[in-house]
């Protein structure tokens, strides 16, 4: 069996060491160890990153989404609250889970201290 891309698994949300198990226990809660192959997650931490790119990613893409509509459209302003303050929460939440599975994968794959499993 080969060793999965550990990014991909991460970006799925599995375990980077296997590609079987899960990475989370819930939505953002990091899994002790991999039920699959056992790897240790319990030092893992993604810290800031993940929330780091996120921001910048929904930023752009809610102001210029805003800025374009009110350009192109000229809407009341009520209109721009009900579209782009709950597309600013969908693409944050939609975001945080994958890419703070891809920050933990990278820790894994570049043996960071906080990911080793060895101590």
């Amino acid at each position: 069996m080969s060793k999965p891309n550990p990014l991909l698994a991460g970006l799925a949300g599995r375990c980077p060491n296997c590609g079987e198990g899960h990475l989370f226990e819930g939505f953002l809660k990091v899994a002790p160890s991999c039920e699959a192959c056992g790897a240790d997650f319990s030092k893992a931490d993604s810290g800031d990153g993940p929330a780091v790119f996120i921001i910048l990613i929904a930023g752009f893409l809610v102001a210029f989404g805003a800025v374009f509509t009110e350009f192109t459209l000229h809407p009341p302003i009520w209109v721009h609250l009900i579209i782009w303050l709950p597309a600013t929460l969908i693409i944050s939440l939609g975001l945080m889970r994958p890419f703070k599975g891809v920050m933990l994968a990278a820790q894994f794959m570049n043996r960071a201290s906080e990911a080793r499993h060895d101590d």
